[in-house]
């Protein structure tokens, strides 16, 4: 049965442990066509996208144990996290242009905040889960350099993707009336 649009947002989760249970890559693709309905000022359409997904992970985790630094102790740490990742059927790099207009790079980033929003929303009610992540290591030059992003973009976030193996309960939230102000005259 199909969820209301306030079920669906209500009821999506974060997603940070998932089945093995690959997800199909059409199944993104449509997923991507969807939430390209973002609003977009202009119609920029600020987004680019490199997704990784079966050995092509690899690329990922190798860019990843790049910025963890030398020594025993960083090498078990992201060998830890390289484990964590491999286990996670696909993930999506969301990077979009820096525009040096403060105007068009906020436009931009809301545009791609609304794209990456429609993207998880479409996808939980298909039962895809995802955790939307913004790591220190994608600041990384080097982390950067090994994906391919260029020299003017900006990673908005890695998206983890996969069928959940664990839904988390519901975090509670701030009533809205606390941080609303109302004027009426």
């Amino acid at each position: 049965m199909q969820q209301s649009i306030d079920q669906l947002i209500k009821g999506r989760r974060s997603i940070k442990k998932f089945q093995e249970k690959p997800v199909d890559l059409e199944e993104i693709i449509d997923l991507l066509e969807i939430a390209k309905w973002a609003p977009n000022h202009k119609m920029t359409e600020p987004w680019r996208f490199l997704l990784y997904s079966g050995e092509g992970k690899e690329k990922f985790i190798e860019a990843f144990k790049a910025t963890q630094g030398t020594g025993e102790e960083a090498a078990e740490k992201a060998a830890k996290k390289a484990a964590y990742f491999r286990s996670i059927p696909i993930h999506l790099v969301v990077i979009m242009p820096e525009d040096p207009r403060q105007k068009t790079w906020d436009e931009d980033y809301g545009a791609v905040s609304a794209f990456i929003q429609n993207f998880q929303l479409a996808a939980w009610a298909r039962g895809i889960g995802m955790i939307w992540r913004t790591n220190d290591w994608i600041y990384n030059p080097v982390f950067r350099e090994k994906v391919g992003v260029q020299p003017g973009e900006k990673i908005v976030g890695t998206l983890m993707i996969g069928y959940a193996e664990h839904v988390p309960e519901a975090k509670p939230r701030t009533s809205i009336r606390e941080k609303l102000e109302i004027i009426t005259e």
